[in-house]
């Protein structure tokens, strides 16, 4: 992909793939065997609950697979389930209640991923309300500032991407002085063309300002990257050993099951 339309064809084309709840279940496996390689004692892994339902898939087999993998862990998984913008506050609402009806068996977040330009934000204030969970939205990665103002405005515990914040020094105080940090995957947003270099990410300027960050990988197999390698690439933007000891311990405390 080398956009942000084409990274959605290529999203689409690879879940095809996921076509029963044994796929989703070995995929997980998969993606906590490798982050236990890398080091990581603790993980949110966020199930697009909207594209299950969109395939027609069995959602509750499908997390029953997922959530039997996390389970049998060596170290704490829980899931962020996530909607897809695109398909409005009516295709939000049974998802927020499947992340409601879950909120004691291993969900942490209620997300909304997608094309954040294709609906406002405030149509999902009813599914937010009806989750019940944190919400953990994405916002701000190929928009403006005003995208993540929208869901700050809607009770936001983190946003994920949130990288336009830079456009204004107003949020970027806002984010800092309310403690509500930003999920930089510094990839992501390279191979979806949100930023042009990595020499253009603004990552440097949102630490800088004291918004609080945590890194992700975004879809690490799309991607082709890890945790690891994008804690690689901020440290190639010039960060230092401890302020990427930093940005680790901020995924511990930025943690929605922690922070219960």
């Amino acid at each position: 992909c080398y956009d942000f339309p084409s990274f959605l064809e290529s999203f689409k084309w690879t879940v095809s793939y996921l076509k029963k709840p044994e796929d989703y279940g070995r995929a997980a496996k998969q993606l906590i065997g490798s982050l236990r390689r890398q080091g990581v004692t603790y993980a949110e892994i966020t199930l697009s609950a909207g594209v299950v339902k969109w395939k027609r898939l069995d959602l509750e087999a499908v997390y029953a697979a997922v959530n039997h993998e996390s389970r049998r862990s060596s170290f704490p998984v829980f899931w962020i389930i996530d909607c897809i913008r695109q398909h409005g506050g009516g295709g939000a609402m049974p998802i927020a209640k499947f992340a409601s009806h879950h909120a004691n068996n291993g969900v942490v977040g209620f997300g909304v991923g997608g094309d954040e330009t294709s609906t406002a934000a405030e149509e999902f204030r009813g599914a937010i309300k009806a989750a019940g969970v944190p919400f953990v939205p994405h916002a701000g990665e190929i928009s403006n500032a005003e995208n993540v103002w929208e869901m700050v405005r809607l009770g936001a515990r983190r946003i994920g991407h949130g990288i336009r914040a830079v456009q204004d020094p107003a949020l970027m105080a806002h984010l800092k002085q309310h403690d509500i940090p930003l999920e930089i995957c510094l990839s992501s947003n390279l191979r979806t063309g949100a930023v042009p270099s990595l020499s253009a990410h603004p990552l440097r300027q949102l630490f800088n300002a004291g918004v609080p960050i945590v890194l992700g990988t975004d879809d690490p197999a799309i991607f082709g990257t890890s945790l690891l390698k994008e804690y690689e690439l901020a440290a190639e933007l010039g960060f230092t050993e401890s302020e990427l000891r930093q940005l680790a311990e901020n995924s511990l405390r930025y943690g929605l099951h922690r922070a219960k």
